[in-house]
């Protein structure tokens, strides 16, 4: 008998995990659900994926062997509390709102419950994410197997302690917006330099792509990749040479510490 999976809210996220579990192949359609509070968005999410769905988190949480919330961190405490009268035991609960705790999460829900925090990021979107999963109390293997296999269908998955938090999402989930914001650094400076906009664009991010690529099926240092690009008294050590001088790595790790320092106080808010 397969499992049945319930997701609560139909925004990005929740319809790009929608889009991933349908495409993986391992759970029917008659055995997902989405619920959302706007009735044409789940109407449309419904046609769009031929699953039942409804505004009524209460009808597609009670025989769900999985839920997960994709709703704003301000309304999971709320959200929590209502399906909490209607989850069935051992049910897992996978939240992926951001600065919502596992303790507070298990406040809210039944004991048996097995709760998940999960912080994904903006590449999920097309199959590319970076899920970082935080297990709660009483997790065994094949519920984290479970979870990994749901977010393996958006991405790579990495499973860590919980005060991890805080710079994991100063690394992967703010990092997409520094990797996008060299890009276009990148794409300006050619076009600075005389190329078409289109050309210096695709190159910049098909570079960006690429080495990143590269870098993740060599498994070798970004150091030595970098390296093996870098001539002697050639082009690269001279751009190399002006971005240590303007402190580049110091930039990036600075950006890294605001990020977590801020994701900490909003933690405490």
């Amino acid at each position: 008998m397969s499992r049945k999976i319930s997701i609560i809210g139909s925004g990005a996220i929740g319809e790009a995990l929608l889009s991933g579990i349908i495409s993986s192949g391992d759970y029917p359609l008659n055995s997902v659900f989405s619920s959302d509070i706007s009735p044409d968005r789940a109407k449309l999410i419904g046609e769009r994926y031929g699953i039942e769905t409804s505004t009524d988190n209460s009808k597609i949480v009670p025989s769900a062997d999985i839920v997960i919330l994709a709703v704003k961190p301000n309304l999971i405490n709320d959200v929590a509390l209502e399906i909490s009268k209607h989850i069935k035991k051992d049910t897992v609960v996978i939240s992926v709102a951001a600065g919502v705790s596992v303790q507070q999460l298990t406040k809210r829900l039944p004991k048996s419950t097995k709760v998940f925090r999960v912080m994904p990021n903006m590449p999920m979107l097309v199959k590319e994410g970076m899920s970082v999963l935080v297990p709660g109390d009483d997790i065994s293997g094949d519920d984290l197997a479970v979870v990994e296999e749901i977010f393996s269908s958006v991405g790579t998955t990495l499973v860590v302690e919980e005060y991890m938090i805080d710079a994991v999402t100063a690394v992967s989930g703010s990092g997409p917006a520094y990797v996008l914001l060299l890009i276009e650094a990148l794409a300006d400076a050619g076009v600075r330099m005389g190329l078409p906009r289109e050309i210096a664009l695709k190159l910049a991010s098909q570079t960006a792509r690429g080495s990143a690529f590269l870098q993740q099926m060599t498994g070798e240092h970004p150091a030595r990749l970098k390296d093996r690009i870098t001539s002697p008294g050639g082009t690269t050590i001279a751009g190399l040479h002006v971005l240590e001088k303007g402190g580049f790595r110091g930039i990036i790790s600075a950006a890294v510490e605001a990020a977590t320092k801020r994701s900490i106080e909003l933690r405490n808010e």
